[in-house]
């Protein structure tokens, strides 16, 4: 018989894995509205030709991409955007400027797989389209950062290394470079800390540029740049600036970059880039035809190198585990202890379900002992135990272990009282 694997660069989500996720949405969804964020969500499959339009023809060899069978040539999105994109053109007159969207879904990327990279991976997006202040980007810079902290990354073990395009447009505009070589020039400085340096700069000698004079730029670049001020002066208002480092390195490999660009780094475990974007005011306009030209900046928030810094950072423990538990826990076990009560106790079951209750029960007929150990292992905090005395019941608390004696009618208004309290050193308190 075969024996079958999962696709290269692909993942199963067993339950503890499913768990990791739907805590990350629930984060992400969470803190994106009380940022104002409003939902949005675009197909997995596009036109090529959408993915094209943005990044060229030799975007394909970075596509899971295919004819279908009309002909049709489409792809599996590596990216959200281009949708974003079409989205807005679609329908942009019938939202008040500027649109606060977000979005989480698959996407998919046919490359090497290695540590913090997959074929298929799942990204949080946020995007603000309408308005070109830098307001807005500092609006972004704050999401990610609460994102960050929500979490329970504290500010020691993550820095937002930020830049902005128009620092090395300048500094292009000094030595002459003719604007068509801006992009080549900013490949070479995106890639320049994991570059050798003999590398970059035999590619810089081609600007007649010299390692040493771009060193010497990229070190003298600082907050205090005229490009920062006001980005600076809102995220200082608001007690961020602190997380903040400017870096001129960052540029985003991305040639549709115009403004600011920031990528979210851990400062302690040397992990892939966590976050990333920037401002990118003509793509939308481009992507569209010109339907849907409008200013705009976003970013993107992977789930696989979260997932691996939020496993490595002590501070981020805490609310993970708990999430891990809950997803596992139930509310009540409800124990049979008398198999000819088991109508009644199907019964009571479904009254509490249809409460909005979490219970479980057994199947079929178990030792009472094996019935509390399920309910131990279910991580349940109350069993209800109906046996000949039904419709008396008995309410066992399995943590303290207290134990009180209920009559059915009254049973799930106690329940919900004792649900409400909060478990005192308990970790899904």
């Amino acid at each position: 018989m075969a024996s079958f694997r999962t696709v290269k660069g692909f993942r199963d989500f067993f339950p503890e894995d499913c768990a990791l996720r739907n805590y990350v949405f629930e984060t992400w969804r969470r803190v994106a509205r009380q940022h104002g964020f409003v939902e949005y969500e675009g197909p997995v499959v596009e036109s090529t030709d959408l993915f094209r339009k943005k990044s060229g023809d030799e975007i394909t060899s970075q596509l899971f991409c295919f004819e279908d069978k009309g002909g049709r040539e489409v792809s599996l999105r590596p990216e959200v955007t281009p949708s974003l994109a079409r989205l807005a053109a679609a329908r942009q007159r019938d939202y008040k400027k500027p649109l606060k969207w977000f979005q989480i879904g698959s996407c998919f990327r046919y490359e090497e797989p290695q540590e913090g990279r997959s074929r298929e991976f799942i990204q949080f997006n946020a995007d603000i389209l309408g308005d070109d202040s830098s307001g807005a980007d500092a609006e972004l810079v704050a999401l990610a950062l609460a994102t960050m902290r929500a979490f329970g990354v504290s500010r020691e073990d993550f820095i937002i290394r930020l830049s902005d395009r128009r620092v090395w447009t300048g500094f292009l505009e000094t030595y002459g470079i003719p604007e068509a070589q801006h992009p080549a020039f900013l490949q070479v400085i995106d890639k320049i800390e994991r570059a050798r340096p003999e590398d970059t700069a035999a590619k810089l000698r081609a600007f007649d540029l010299s390692l040493e004079t771009v060193r010497d730029f990229m070190a003298s670049t600082d907050g205090d740049h005229p490009v920062f001020a006001d980005l600076r002066a809102n995220l200082q208002a608001r007690g961020l600036w602190d997380f903040v480092r400017i870096d001129a390195s960052i540029v985003r490999g991305l040639a549709y970059y115009t403004g600011t660009v920031f990528e979210v780094f851990d400062t302690r475990h040397g992990l892939r880039a966590i976050a990333g974007g920037g401002r990118y005011d003509n793509l939308c306009g481009l992507l569209s035809d010109g339907k849907a030209s409008m200013p705009a900046a976003g970013f993107a928030m992977g789930d696989v190198t979260l997932g691996l810094l939020l496993k490595k950072t002590p501070g981020a423990q805490i609310p993970l585990t708990r999430a891990l538990e809950e997803a596992f826990a139930t509310d009540l076990y409800v124990v049979i202890a008398d198999e000819t009560q088991r109508p009644a106790a199907l019964a009571l079951v479904q009254q509490l379900r249809d409460a909005g209750l979490r219970v479980e029960y057994p199947f079929s007929a178990l030792k009472v002992a094996r019935q509390f150990q399920t309910a131990e292992e279910k991580k349940a905090r109350y069993a209800i135990v109906v046996g000949a005395e039904h419709p008396h019941v008995s309410l066992k608390n399995l943590i303290s272990r207290s134990q009180e004696e209920v009559e059915v009618s009254a049973l799930l208004p106690r329940v919900r009282a004792l649900l409400d309290q909060p478990l005192a050193g308990h970790l899904l308190a």
